[in-house]
């Protein structure tokens, strides 16, 4: 049942023309682009600037993860 999901896109991909191509290409680009900036403006890497250390980083999250929220 898989493979035939896969052979529908494969083969609907095959058959389009050029312009749809181009289209799916350029939503694939913005696609993308979105998630690189989200990731840079939302998502830094907090660990890496507040510890210097693997095990800094480690005991901080074990700290994170195992103390209850009072």
């Amino acid at each position: 049942m898989i493979k035939k999901f896969i052979n529908l896109y494969i083969e609907g991909f095959r058959n389009i023309g050029n312009t749809g191509k181009q289209l799916v290409g350029i939503l694939f680009f913005k696609i993308l682009i979105f998630f690189v900036i989200m990731k840079l403006l939302f998502f830094p890497n907090i660990l890496n600037k507040n510890y210097k250390t693997d095990a800094e980083r480690a005991d901080h999250v074990i700290e994170q993860l195992t103390t209850k929220i009072k």
